[in-house]
């Protein structure tokens, strides 16, 4: 039911328009692990939320696993990014319940056949990277102003939906956090990066191997990176409304803060490591996006590359986490060695093994 409200929330306020939309909606578990940037460690900086399956594994091991919690069942990618919580009024904190990851798959770009080009092309077998910095909690560059490290800052986004008659619809405008409730659900969204190098499957800043287009939403692939491939757009509807009654929207400080230690907003990430099964994906771009029947319009259900499961299917697919402690709260302190850092710099990222003597934890 809860999925359902939030899919038809992004038809009315604007979806994303994309070639089909994948359905991840309870996670396959949330904890401190981060695959791409700490493989194998676990108790890492910040609690992610992780759709997919196993997040240690490497790829021949994820495309082999027995389920996903995502809709298609070819698809045992690892898709993940940090919780949401709320800093009650006595300076615990409490995560925020979300209606599940809604991931776009985008048909953009110059390399598009759709836009004249020669094809885009599934994502090479054990390809990961990331979108957005943990320790970002500022603005740093004029929107529009061009090149990666801006498009790379424009791509993390927000959407605060508003039910309310002749209140505004929000949105993130470079401004951070919200001031107010979003009775309709708090939105944050990420843009992937849909160009490759062709090479490399992974970097040293876990960045440089992929780029994004042009026009971030669509354009070009910049030479250096000349593989055009499905841009991946990350959807998390998050319910901040269940605690409006516990501050005064609009006149105190938004009170939410994620897992990174962050109260401004400007540190949400996503990863990706891909799962996909090549072939089946490959198929799905060459002959699925037909504007002569339904997949023309984003029904996943008409392209027969594809395998769907239920929802009711994907949500048995769980790990245990490797690490036992609590997430959820309500707890005294953020999971990890987070202190609330509020910048304008960027923030410290501890480990549990250097962690401050004094944590401060007051904005």
């Amino acid at each position: 039911m809860l999925l359902s409200s939030l899919l038809l929330l992004t038809y009315l306020f604007g979806a994303a328009n994309a070639w089909f939309r994948l359905q991840c909606t309870l996670p396959l578990v949330s904890e401190r692990v981060d695959p791409i940037v700490n493989p194998g460690v676990v108790g890492t900086n910040h609690v992610h939320t992780v759709h997919g399956f196993n997040p240690n594994y490497d790829y021949d091991e994820l495309v082999a696993s027995t389920c996903t919690s995502c809709e298609v069942t070819q698809d045992k990618s690892n898709y993940w990014f940090p919780k949401l919580y709320f800093k009650h009024p006595n300076g615990t904190f409490q995560a925020v319940a979300n209606g599940g990851l809604l991931v776009y798959y985008q048909n953009r770009g110059t390399k598009d056949v759709a836009n004249g080009g020669s094809g885009l092309k599934a994502f090479p077998p054990g390809l990961k990277m990331i979108t957005g910095d943990p320790a970002r909690r500022a603005k740093k560059f004029p929107t529009g102003q061009g090149g990666q490290d801006e498009l790379a800052e424009r791509a993390v986004q927000w959407t605060c939906l508003r039910y309310s008659v002749g209140l505004p619809q929000y949105d993130d405008g470079g401004a951070g956090f919200p001031h107010t409730d979003c009775e309709a659900g708090f939105q944050s969204r990420l843009h992937m990066p849909a160009c490759w190098d062709g090479v490399n499957l992974d970097s040293v800043d876990h960045r440089s191997h992929t780029a994004f287009l042009s026009g971030l939403d669509n354009g070009d692939c910049p030479p250096t990176h000349p593989v055009g491939l499905m841009k991946l757009f990350y959807e998390v509807t998050w319910s901040v409304t269940d605690f409006a009654h516990l501050w005064n929207p609009g006149k105190e400080q938004w009170p939410f803060v994620w897992s990174t230690g962050d109260p401004t907003g400007y540190s949400w990430h996503g990863d990706f490591q891909t799962g996909w099964d090549a072939d089946a994906l490959q198929n799905a771009i060459d002959h699925c996006n037909n504007p002569n029947d339904a997949t023309g319009q984003g029904d996943i259900t008409a392209c027969p590359f594809l395998k769907l499961q239920t929802t009711g299917v994907a949500n048995q697919c769980k790990i245990p986490a490797m690490l036992r402690e609590d997430v959820d709260g309500p707890m005294e302190r953020l999971p990890g060695c987070n202190p609330l850092q509020a910048g304008p710099g960027d923030a410290t990222l501890y480990s549990t093994d250097n962690c401050p003597v004094s944590w401060a934890w007051s904005l």
